[in-house]
């Protein structure tokens, strides 16, 4: 069976191509890193690097279409039809002193000094498309048969070279369902706390997001924990490890490993929900006391300004941020809404968001008590009432108080919003008993 069986015909096809035609003007090239990983692996891939001896001048020459993204150390995109391939020269590199980039890079037409720069032995194997021949120099094969991920040579110049190489190992054994070699782990361990400031928030980001959405959230958060780097980047996270919870609420135990439960009970999460389960309970370390039970008064809304406060830190867009936070601040929400008046339950059930909440929740209720009726609630009430009945168009506007010589103002939105109450009720149903109920409260006497 062909190791390429399976691959989209489209994205194979360019790649063949560019090997190809760098093969017949004389330069070795072959398929590179994750690609060839996840081929053995028998993963979908999605896009596919490639490596060569020849020069980022000679590449520029052979290919009509080619973007020069980082031509100094060696890195090419070549275009075939409409396609993006990176296509990099084989280097060295030395001299990070800034714990990111090499001050020094040098191009070899050795392969295995290639595979030598590189960080961990799954993805330093090579791949010849026209033979299917593999080339491996640091025993990666026998990594991923071994389901380990290990550094390619000293893991501690490895991490020195660059720190967010730390959280990657992470990242990659969740990822793939792998462990981590013992001594590399142990480097990640004393490289941790060295993570910042020489690694930026947003390759930070970018990393703990794959390990939340990818498909063992729950594993690479408690390796970021046992390891020291969440210590370190986000110690809130840190805090919650021990800290206990109600036992007739939370049978389950304290709340990371609540945390840890919720984030494991679903495939697929996404970037926003993956954040709030995270962070839903992040407000409990500081608001912990034992009264006549173990309590966390206002957790959530001091969640929500903890929430806030990492999201900015992670460099989150405002409506990630946004969505995040009010995930947080209403997470708790569900307790009351089978006492909720007509109009603050629709109000609620009719957030934009509303699916996101209900889903937190469900995780939420299933990771502790079990308890799933204001899930069930919730979903017999979207069930009666209709999307119009959620959100109405408003009976009144600020056009129609100011004919009635009302002065815009805060009042403007208390008037507004007493009648949208009224509306969701069901107490006003037009705009002449909505402009009377007005007048008769805001301008009679």
């Amino acid at each position: 069976m062909s190791l390429l069986e399976g691959v989209n015909p489209g994205l194979l096809s360019g790649a063949v191509t560019v090997v190809k035609k760098l093969h017949n003007q004389g330069h070795k090239a072959y398929f590179a890193g994750g690609a060839v990983r996840d081929l053995l692996l028998g993963n979908t891939i999605s896009d596919i690097d490639i490596v060569t001896c020849a020069s980022p001048q000679k590449i520029e020459q052979l290919f009509p279409k080619t973007i020069a993204v980082g031509k100094k150390f060696g890195v090419m995109i070549v275009v075939v039809d409409s396609i993006n391939y990176e296509v990099a020269t084989f280097r060295q590199e030395s001299g990070y002193e800034d714990g990111r980039h090499p001050s020094k890079v040098s191009f070899t037409d050795k392969l295995h000094q290639d595979a030598e720069r590189r960080d961990f032995t799954v993805n330093a194997i090579f791949l010849n498309p026209l033979t299917e021949e593999l080339i491996d120099s640091v025993q990666g094969k026998q990594d991923l048969d071994s389901r380990l991920i290990r550094t390619v040579g000293s893991p501690a110049q490895r991490f020195a070279d660059d720190k967010l190489r730390v959280i990657r190992a992470v990242r990659l054994a969740s990822q793939l369902g792998f462990k981590i070699d013992r001594e590399t782990y142990e480097e990640i361990q004393v490289y941790a706390s060295q993570v910042l400031p020489q690694v930026s928030w947003e390759r930070i980001r970018d990393e703990l997001l794959k390990i939340l959405t990818g498909p063992h959230p729950a594993d690479g958060i408690r390796l970021l924990l046992d390891s020291g780097i969440f210590q370190a980047i986000l110690p809130e996270i840190a805090d919650m490890k021990g800290v206990e919870q109600p036992p007739e609420f939370h049978p389950e135990g304290d709340v990371f490993t609540h945390t840890c439960l919720m984030l494991g009970m679903r495939k697929g999460l996404d970037d926003i929900l993956a954040l709030s389960i995270l962070l839903h309970d992040v407000g409990k370390p500081p608001t912990f006391s034992v009264k006549e039970r173990i309590r966390f008064d206002g957790h959530a809304d001091v969640g929500a300004k903890m929430a806030e406060d990492i999201c900015r830190r992670l460099r989150l867009s405002t409506e990630q941020i946004y969505n995040v936070v009010d995930l947080v601040k209403d997470h708790l929400r569900f307790i009351h809404v089978q006492e909720m008046r007509d109009s603050k339950l629709k109000r609620f059930l009719g957030k934009e968001n509303f699916q996101k909440h209900l889903e937190l929740h469900r995780l939420d209720c299933l990771a502790s008590h079990g308890d799933l009726s204001s899930y069930h609630f919730c979903l017999q009430k979207l069930d009666e009432i209709g999307q119009e009945e959620l959100k109405p168009d408003p009976l009144v506007n600020g056009r129609d108080l100011l004919s009635l010589n009302l002065k815009p103002g805060p009042l403007f939105s208390e008037i507004l919003m007493a009648v949208e109450d009224l509306q969701l009720e069901g107490e006003l149903d037009s705009k002449k008993k909505a402009l009377d109920w007005v007048k008769k409260n805001y301008l009679d006497g």
